[in-house]
C-alpha cells in the first residue's frame, strides 16, 4: 500500500505541475492543429502506396509502413535548429532509430542538430509542455493525458515499434515452489517497473494479469530505474517485472521465471511525443525531424536488421550493451504510424487502476497523424 501511495503522489504531483506551467505555456486554443492554416502535403519521391497504412487496421500480420531506403529525402531548413529530446533510457533497443539518426547524420540533413538528453518522463514532461524541451521520445501515459486534459498541447506524433511475434518482451514473474508457466497467482504480487500503473504497458499487464487470476488493482508496484528492474527481479527485490528487449534473455530459459505476455503484435504504445514548439511555433522543424526519423526507419531498420553482423555491432555500442544479448533477441518491428484507438484502450486500463483524472481524452485532442502523413506525402 505505501508503494502505490507513493506512485499515486506522483501521478497527482506530475499532473500538477503540468496543468500549472500550463497558464504560462504558450499554445493554440486547445491544440488544434486543424485549426490552423492548412500545410500544403506533396507527393515524396521513395514513399508511395506503401508509406501509409490504415490506422483501422489491427491485424498482428500487419506490414508495416515503408519507403524506399533514403527516402523521404532531407528538404533542409533555410534556418538550423536545435532540438532537445528527452528520453528515459538510451539503453534499450526502441530508442535505437534516434541514436542511429544522430550518428549517421540524418538530422543534420535536415538543418537539425538533434540532443538526445536522458530525463525520467515525471520530470520531463513538464519541460516539454512549457517547451524547455521540443520532443520526447515516451507514450501517451497517463500522465500526459491528465495533462492533455488540463489543457495542455501535447500530442503523440509518431509510433516507435511493435514486437517480433517471437519476442518475450513483456511480463515475467520469478515462480514460486509448485508454480508453472501454465499458472501462477498474481494477485498480491509486487510488480517492478520504470513508470508505474501509468505506464502505457499498463494496458497489455491487465490483460496478462488476468489470465492469472491478478489485475491492475490486485497487484502491488515498486517503481524503479531503468537499470534495475532485472536486478530487483533476480535479487527477490520484486517478484515480476515488466522486461524489454534484449533484458528479458537474461533470464529466458531459466526455470525459476516464466513469460505471461507482452506488448500486442502490430500495435506500438509509444513514439514522439511534440510539445506546443514543434507543433505550432515551429511545425517546418517538426515535419524535419520526422522526415529525419522516417529516413531512418526505411534505410536502417525496414526488416530484419539484425541479419547484418557490422550493424548490430554498431547498435551494441551506440546502446552500450552486450552484443551477443542483443544478438539474441529478434529484430523490432520499427513503426512511425499510431493505430486507431490506442489511446482509447490505454485511458481504459489508467481508469481501471485508477490513476486517470477526469474525462478520458479523445484520440484528436491526443494523436496527431499529420506531420508523419506530409514527410511521406499523404494527404489525410
Amino acid at each position: 500500500m505505501r508503494t502505490h501511495a507513493r506512485f499515486t503522489c506522483t501521478v497527482v504531483l506530475v499532473t500538477a505541475s503540468l496543468l500549472g506551467a500550463a497558464g504560462c505555456a504558450e499554445h493554440d486554443s486547445g491544440g488544434d492543429r486543424a485549426a490552423a492554416a492548412p500545410r500544403t502535403v506533396r507527393p515524396v519521391a521513395g514513399c508511395g502506396a506503401d508509406s501509409w497504412t490504415d490506422p483501422a487496421e489491427l491485424a498482428p500480420d500487419r506490414k508495416a509502413a515503408r519507403c524506399d531506403k533514403g527516402a523521404p529525402a532531407a528538404r533542409p531548413l533555410a534556418k538550423r535548429r536545435k532540438i532537445t529530446v528527452a528520453t528515459g533510457t538510451l539503453s534499450a533497443e526502441y530508442v535505437a532509430p534516434l541514436q542511429v539518426a544522430v550518428a549517421k547524420g540524418e538530422f543534420a540533413k535536415e538543418g537539425l542538430d538533434v540532443d538526445l538528453k536522458v530525463l525520467p518522463t515525471p520530470d520531463a514532461l513538464p519541460l516539454l509542455a512549457k517547451g524547455d524541451v521540443d520532443a520526447q521520445w515516451a507514450a501517451p501515459e497517463a500522465a500526459v493525458m491528465n495533462g492533455i486534459n488540463g489543457g495542455f498541447d501535447i500530442k503523440w506524433v509518431a509510433g516507435n515499434f511493435s514486437p517480433d511475434p517471437t519476442s518475450k518482451s513483456g511480463l515475467w514473474v520469478r515462480l514460486k515452489d509448485g508454480e508453472s508457466a501454465d499458472h501462477v497467482e498474481m494477485a498480491g504480487r509486487k510488480l517492478g517497473t520504470m513508470i508505474g500503473k501509468g505506464s502505457v504497458i499498463a494496458y497489455p499487464m491487465d490483460t496478462s494479469l488476468k489470465k492469472h487470476g491478478g489485475g491492475l488493482d490486485r497487484i502491488s508496484f515498486q517503481q524503479l530505474g531503468s537499470a534495475d528492474v532485472l536486478t530487483a527481479l533476480q535479487n527477490g527485490g520484486v517478484d515480476s517485472a515488466w522486461l524489454l528487449d534484449p533484458i528479458w534473455r537474461k533470464v529466458d530459459g531459466d526455470k525459476r521465471y516464466a513469460f505471461l505476455g507482452g506488448q500486442p503484435v502490430g500495435e506500438p504504445l509509444g513514439g514522439l511525443l511534440f510539445g506546443p514548439t514543434l507543433l505550432n511555433k515551429d511545425p517546418d522543424a517538426g515535419v524535419a525531424f520526422l522526415r529525419a526519423y522516417i529516413r531512418t526507419v526505411n534505410t536502417y531498420f525496414a526488416g530484419d536488421y539484425k541479419s547484418d553482423p557490422g550493424f548490430v555491432t554498431e547498435l551494441a555500442k551506440l546502446m552500450k550493451t552486450d552484443e551477443a544479448t542483443l544478438r539474441s533477441t529478434p529484430s523490432m518491428r520499427m513503426d512511425w504510424e499510431i493505430r486507431k484507438g490506442t489511446t482509447d484502450r490505454l485511458q481504459e486500463a489508467y481508469a481501471d487502476s485508477g490513476v486517470s483524472k477526469g474525462a478520458p481524452v479523445p484520440e484528436a485532442r491526443a494523436v496527431d497523424r499529420a506531420m508523419y502523413s506530409e514527410a511521406v506525402g499523404h494527404k489525410l
